[in-house]
């Protein structure tokens, strides 16, 4: 079910008069996150907008400013290319905090038609001035379509240091946005998620993210893979020096009832002269092999956060 036939299903839903909510309107509150709202009242065209989104199976601002989503998903460069179902953004009264937002259904001479809601207390199809317009954006969610030019813009990102970019898989998703984002951080640009010829532009001739002195010295704290590792090579080297020094380990008898069923079992193979002996050596290359593991792994976390490539 796509997000405007969602939309559709809720024309003609109202808020109630008096103190009663209509329960329609507060599970869109809830839906992007907004249990704290008592009543109906609380402006909710964003929250229409997001959780028809999130029904829908799209990523929502999952905010009640309106405003919220002129840098959410694609940008739209006009009403010429704008398509039905896309999210538009309007002034509201003088204050440049407030705004509202619904999604197009088609622009009618000086006038954009929309479905929205909150639109008279409602949700409605409504008209507003083109003059009043702010943005248009689309919807992009990890399950969209591959586009192969992101792959590109993915990769440039990773090369350049920003590995927040995750897989490079041609999809718009969270990650990949945040990487755009810590870029234009980075380089000066405004902080908007487009992929716009502007950015392609900076991608070309950025240089590498640059890692601070203190991080290209450090180790990741608090690293969970670190301390798994340490507690690794602790174990391993105290099982070598008991294995060296014939030590029982503490667990006496579990260890003992092990011996047991060992030396049963070579001895009806037979194998007892040759092979009790080699068992201590045979312990100690195993704790030799988790040492050597453990700290394989520990040096690659510490090297991925000496280069940024994690947290």
């Amino acid at each position: 079910m796509t997000h405007m036939t969602i939309a559709r299903s809720y024309l003609g839903t109202k808020e109630l008069k008096g103190s009663a909510d209509n329960p329609k309107i507060m599970e869109m509150y809830r839906t992007v996150g907004h249990h704290w709202v008592e009543h109906d009242e609380v402006a909710w065209c964003a929250a229409f907008v997001g959780h028809c989104l999130e029904k829908a199976g799209f990523a929502s601002t999952r905010k009640l400013n309106a405003r919220s989503y002129l840098t959410w998903g694609e940008k739209v460069a006009g009403l010429e290319q704008a398509k039905e179902g896309d999210i538009v953004i309007f002034t509201r009264g003088t204050s440049a905090a407030t705004g509202h937002v619904a999604f197009f259904l088609k622009a009618a001479g000086t006038q954009i038609e929309v479905l929205g809601g909150n639109q008279s207390d409602g949700v409605t199809v409504a008209r507003y001035a083109k003059s009043r317009l702010l943005g248009i954006r689309r919807p992009l969610c990890t399950d969209a379509p591959q586009r192969p030019e992101m792959k590109v813009v993915q990769q440039q990102l990773k090369d350049l240091g920003y590995f927040e970019v995750g897989m490079v898989d041609g999809r718009y998703g969270p990650r990949t946005r945040a990487a755009v984002l810590a870029f234009c951080a980075d380089n000066g640009l405004g902080l908007s998620p487009d992929i716009d010829p502007v950015l392609v532009e900076a991608l070309q001739r950025a240089k590498p993210r640059a890692v601070s002195q203190e991080r290209a010295e450090g180790k990741p704290k608090g690293s969970r893979i670190v301390k798994a590792a340490d507690a690794q090579i602790a174990t391993g080297i105290a099982g070598m020096a008991g294995a060296a020094a014939s030590i029982v380990v503490p667990a006496v008898e579990t260890a003992e009832r092990a011996r047991d069923v060992t030396e049963r079992t070579v001895g009806i193979l037979n194998l007892t002269d040759w092979l009790m002996p080699a068992l201590p050596w045979a312990g100690a290359v195993v704790f030799l092999i988790v040492i050597l593991l453990a700290w394989k792994v520990k040096a690659a976390r510490i090297e991925d956060h000496r280069t940024g490539k994690t947290p």
